[in-house]
């Protein structure tokens, strides 16, 4: 598909996103920029990679308005009858909708297709590193949590509703560890990441506690 498609498709989907908040589509274009990026030299099918990272996250605002209940599953179903609609190649549609369907890695899913791999580990990427710090507090105030509070210990289980915000990290993103990434150029990537919220995370407590 030529850049004009892509493009379109882009104007097309901007009424699926909300404005501002952790999952506008500026994460959505990042996870699109990470797929192409981590694509290369991975025999990976480009039509597929960049119109699933286009619309991996097409139904995640009816998830958070409580409209149902995973937006992997209900998205890929959106996704088809949306592409059924363009010039996009028939016989690409559904490794398109297998990739949404399995991009959420909370779930357990394991990612089957090349495609799939690629469209994952972007999405996880955008869970480490310095703009994930800005996404965790942006959300911790949106949903009223506390910065921090020594007092509450993080869940030892991998979950996304912590009691503060620096609990999510404990909870979520430390456990994204980058030997679980499926491409080299994505384990790479998130090495650089991780140790940088590990870092932020222990000068936090250093500053709040007035050691540093």
């Amino acid at each position: 598909m030529n850049d004009k498609f892509f493009e379109e498709l882009k104007e097309k989907i901007q009424i699926y996103f909300e404005e501002g908040g952790s999952h506008s589509f500026d994460h959505t274009q990042r996870v699109y920029n990470l797929a192409l990026k981590i694509s290369k030299g991975e025999n990976a099918d480009l039509d597929i990679v960049k119109t699933a990272s286009l619309l991996h996250d097409i139904a995640r605002l009816k998830q958070d308005n409580k409209e149902i209940e995973c937006h992997a599953e209900h998205g890929a179903e959106m996704v088809r009858e949306i592409l059924e609609k363009t010039n996009f190649p028939k016989g690409k549609i559904e490794k398109v909708c297998y990739a949404i369907k399995s991009h959420r890695y909370s779930k357990g899913l394991k990612a089957e297709t090349k495609e799939a791999e690629i469209l994952q580990d972007a999405d996880r990427l955008d869970a480490l590193g310095a703009i994930c710090i800005g996404r965790i507090f942006s959300y911790g105030g949106k949903k009223g949590r506390a910065l921090y509070d020594s007092k509450i210990k993080p869940d030892v289980k991998y979950k996304s509703d912590a009691k503060t915000s620096l609990n999510h990290f404990y909870e979520k993103n430390l456990k994204i560890k980058p030997e679980t990434f499926k491409t080299k150029k994505a384990r790479k990537i998130a090495k650089g990441r991780y140790k940088f919220i590990e870092e932020f995370v222990k000068r936090f407590k250093l500053e709040w506690e007035g050691k540093e």
